[in-house]
């Protein structure tokens, strides 16, 4: 029995994609980028608690809605075949009881906050909603995606300040750009399998000229972040952070220009790396200015 309840645990971590934390930190960046920014650096306690739980536990329902609705699809994909839907481990509707229960308890974490925050984590939920089903029609998937995973951003100003400022909405705009940057570089590993099933991604829009659409969006991401930099009048440490992370992104480029699997992952997960190097560059910014 206790083998039973162990493995029970493992399969449901392993839809939660608890065993991956990339995902965590990918959603995790752009918020500590927006909580440092509305906070000046000394953001809420009680709000940046809340923050990094509801991180957590949308990254994670996110995945449980991601594979309930692309159960079928799963089983065409060889990398994404033996996930625990796809190959029975999980029924569907043990794994919708498992959102509905997350997203409840993302939504009581919610309730502590103002009301625009708590008018906007609705907003946030349908998007998490949306977003699988977007690549059975449109190639632009990787766009909801940052959307969904940006959207903290203005939650995270709505909760500090009370108001969303433009700053945030050019954080939005870099985080939405960011996202189709790297989840392009996810998508590239699965293009074959993807075409065979007919799924829809920016690396099957994007064709051959891949690599280089992804290099013109990491660019406009990154001036993008110039533009809040000067915005909000931020010293050199910011952008050292930046200059940072655009080493990193000719790092990825180096990578992809492999054309090998591996390498698209390994690109992949160095923005976790990104993001890191960005939040560096604020926290000592408000550290030591």
């Amino acid at each position: 029995m206790t083998k039973y309840i162990l493995e029970r645990y493992k399969q449901y971590a392993l839809l939660m994609r608890l065993n991956k934390p990339i995902g965590i930190f990918l959603l995790l960046w752009p918020t500590l980028w927006a909580l440092w920014i509305a906070g000046e650096g000394h953001p809420d306690s009680l709000i940046l608690i809340v923050f990094i739980a509801g991180v957590i536990l949308m990254r994670s329902a996110g995945c449980v809605i991601n594979d309930i609705a692309d159960r079928k699809l799963d089983t065409q994909v060889k990398r994404t075949e033996k996930r625990p839907i796809a190959s029975g481990q999980i029924k569907v509707k043990d794994a919708l009881t498992l959102f509905t229960a997350l997203c409840l308890i993302a939504f009581f974490l919610v309730l502590y906050m103002n009301t625009l925050t708590i008018l906007l984590s609705i907003g946030g939920l349908a998007l998490g909603i949306i977003y699988p089903y977007t690549k059975r029609y449109t190639y632009l998937p990787q766009i909801f995606l940052g959307l969904t995973f940006g959207w903290a951003v203005p939650m995270a100003f709505a909760a500090q300040t009370g108001e969303i400022p433009k700053e945030a909405w050019l954080l939005l705009i870099s985080t939405v750009l960011w996202a189709t940057a790297y989840d392009t570089m996810y998508a590239m590993m699965d293009r074959p399998d993807d075409i065979k099933a007919g799924i829809k991604s920016t690396a099957i829009l994007f064709g051959n000229a891949d690599r280089f659409i992804i290099g013109i969006i990491q660019i406009t991401m990154l001036l993008v972040m110039v533009l809040v930099g000067q915005q909000l009048e931020l010293s050199s440490f910011y952008y050292m952070g930046l200059v940072t992370a655009a080493g990193l992104a000719l790092y990825q480029q180096a990578l992809l220009k492999e054309r090998d699997p591996a390498l698209y992952f390994k690109a992949f997960l160095n923005n976790n790396w990104f993001g890191a190097a960005i939040f560096v560059g604020l926290y000592l910014h408000y550290l030591l200015i």
